[in-house]
């Protein structure tokens, strides 16, 4: 489970990182926005996956 967020949580940095470089708009989801709902989910995941 630790280890799941962790990734999350280093994607969202890295979205979030890549979100904020200068560069030419995207089509679709913004990467800033793909990055902070990766982090929100990793926030989450321990409520998500409880059972009971």
């Amino acid at each position: 489970m630790a280890v799941l967020q962790a990734i999350l949580y280093i994607a969202a940095v890295i979205l979030l990182i890549l979100g904020a470089l200068p560069t030419r708009g995207t089509r679709g989801v913004s990467l800033p926005l793909l990055g902070a709902a990766c982090a929100l989910l990793a926030y989450a995941l321990p409520d998500i996956t409880q059972i009971g």
